[in-house]
């Protein structure tokens, strides 16, 4: 069955798609690959993989590539969901013969509720889909494939969820169906040197963090990898693919988890003489992160979230502020650059606590960073905790241009506090003249930083403004 699999149109700058960790647009225009749909869409002979928000791809556009399919995959997310199901009903007018099956973690977690919020949608598929899709597309009947829910006229079926996929190496390589299928060079995260690929070598992460979408909902608590084998085979591909990429970015949620298996990673990295960067946690040792730096590691991207040692625990964080402060010196050390994350608006949150935050975040003083607003998705324990408590608010999750905006609110700190919060955590950190000297400085040897430089300094004046007026109306309305 000829298959379209789809990150939909949304927000201009939209990274809240296939893979990526934020629903909503950034400070900073970014693009994540769409790795999630890459699997699939390698598994399918007559398949297309289209990352409409990356390739500028507007919602007529794509009404018009899907009428000339027999089944379309959309990957939705909480905040899109509204507009995807709009636009299935869009394509399904188009071509009333075309089959839809939606994906991602929000359907997941509702598959009954989300098939009932249109007729245009035939299939949810739960979890990991790579299989389930492929089976779709070959013509299975729907009561044997096991992860689906779908239709059967006004009942909806739910079958048994499938089990997690143990051998990873059986998957396509996800660099093949980008050089199919996409401009790589549409693909810009700030942190990351331009151009980059980014793929996965393992999938599920054992950390229990409260807010963590992933792990608690589609991918598992339970790791499972890729061989060093397949992952250097992968590797190499992309070497060939993509010779002007000047970073490879290894998208595990941690990739550093397995001190064992990251120095073998190591071992086997370092003859290839390539630039990469990773998520990290704060506990990886001196050691690791040495073998790290001579085998080509240039940048962690590490989950700080908080500098208040109580909402570390409240969270599940698994980590503390001791940690943090030894990883960023032993970085230091070694010249290991860091993006720092943090969020404002977990459990415990006050005006002391984010005052803290920023100081910790100044005193860490990682090479950039960035500053999140909580949100609770359905599926995770922090949904769970607001919910019980009362603090969900019944709102949008993001304003007309998609910058975020909070869904909760704490009896001693309100929305607009949150927001406000969030200007003054990049105010502080930014407006330091080290910092600007430090951006500048990195960008004195490649025309092309320069260009993003500017770029980027443009979109974030144009995201403070609009969040300014973000305060005002939360104001307002509190």
């Amino acid at each position: 069955m000829k298959t379209l699999l789809l990150n939909p149109p949304s927000f201009a700058g939209f990274d809240g798609g296939a893979g990526a960790r934020y629903q909503a647009t950034r400070e900073i225009t970014a693009f994540w690959y769409p790795t999630w749909l890459a699997y699939p869409a390698g598994l399918i002979p007559e398949s297309r993989l289209l990352d409409a928000p990356a390739h500028g791809v507007s919602p007529e556009e794509t009404v018009q590539i899907a009428a000339d399919f027999a089944f379309v995959v959309i990957f939705t997310s909480t905040a899109g969901f509204a507009n995807d199901i709009r636009l299935a009903e869009l394509m399904k007018t188009a071509n009333p013969a075309l089959r839809i099956a939606m994906v991602g973690p929000h359907v997941t977690v509702l598959p009954e509720q989300s098939l009932r919020a249109g007729t245009a949608v035939d299939f949810v598929v739960r979890k990991e889909f790579d299989h389930a899709v492929a089976e779709i597309a070959r013509g299975k009947p729907a009561a044997e494939i096991a992860g689906i829910s779908f239709r059967e006229g006004e009942r909806i079926v739910h079958n048994p969820d499938r089990p997690p996929l143990e051998d990873l190496d059986s998957l396509p390589f996800a660099v093949d169906i980008y050089r199919r299928d996409l401009d790589f060079r549409q693909y810009d995260i700030p942190f990351i040197k331009y151009p980059y690929v980014s793929f996965y070598t393992s999938r599920g992460c054992p950390a229990q963090c409260t807010f963590c979408l992933w792990p608690q909902t589609m991918s598992g608590h339970r790791i499972r990898t890729r061989s060093i084998g397949n992952v250097v085979a992968e590797l190499k591909r992309a070497f060939r693919h993509f010779p002007e990429a000047r970073e490879i970015f290894f998208d595990d949620d941690t990739f550093t988890w397995n001190r064992q298996r990251i120095m073998e990673f190591c071992r086997a990295f370092k003859p290839l003489g390539f630039t990469w960067s990773c998520n990290a946690r704060v506990n990886t040792d001196y050691e690791v992160l040495r073998e790290m730096k001579d085998a080509g590691c240039r940048l962690l991207v590490v989950g700080f979230e908080s500098g208040d040692p109580v909402i570390l625990k409240n969270i599940r964080k698994g980590a503390t502020v001791e940690q943090a402060r030894e990883l960023m010196k032993n970085c230091r050390r070694l010249g290991l650059q860091v993006h720092g994350d943090f969020q404002i608006g977990h459990p415990g949150e006050t005006r002391e606590t984010i005052a803290r935050t920023i100081r910790f975040a100044v005193e860490l003083d990682p090479d950039t960073i960035q500053v999140s607003i909580s949100h609770p998705f359905p599926g995770t324990r922090f949904y769970d905790y607001l919910v019980a408590n009362g603090y969900l608010v019944a709102a949008e999750m993001a304003d007309a241009q998609g910058h975020q905006l909070p869904v909760i609110s704490y009896p001693d700190l309100s929305r607009d506090e949150i927001v406000a919060a969030v200007q003054d955590f990049y105010r502080r950190y930014y407006y330091r003249p080290r910092i600007i000297f430090r951006i500048l400085r990195g960008a004195l040897g490649n025309s092309d930083d320069r260009r993003r430089i500017v770029k980027e300094g443009r979109e974030f004046l144009g995201f403070r403004s609009q969040s300014r007026k973000n305060i005002r109306h939360l104001k307002r309305d509190h």
